[in-house]
């Protein structure tokens, strides 16, 4: 049987991967990469503490709304990669500051 801490080790490891992932790309395929990994981090961490702190459904329904939430910020943030390559030939997001002019 596995315990809370290791859950929480794993949602740590997830979360700092995701972090350094967002951090140090300029590829926008691959900061999306990082929030989702993020995000996955959050749901274990929700549906560790459902697991161990008692029978209640809470930890369950905040990680179903986390995936919904991830879904759309999915679509939207994909839908605005493909606009910036449309218009830079790149998906590098260092060039998203040309976009203010």
């Amino acid at each position: 049987m596995h315990s809370l801490e290791s859950y929480l080790y794993v949602s740590a490891v997830l979360f700092a991967l995701g972090l350094f992932a967002v951090v140090t790309r300029r590829n926008g395929i691959a900061v999306l990469m990082g929030v989702e990994l993020i995000l996955n981090s959050a749901n274990l961490n929700f549906l560790a503490f459902a697991r161990f702190g008692g029978a209640n459904f809470s930890g369950h329904i905040f990680a179903l709304f986390v995936i919904i939430m991830a879904a759309a910020e999915a679509a939207v943030a994909l839908a605005i990669v493909i606009n910036i390559y449309k218009n830079f030939h790149s998906i590098n997001v260092d060039e998203v500051s040309a976009l203010r002019q």
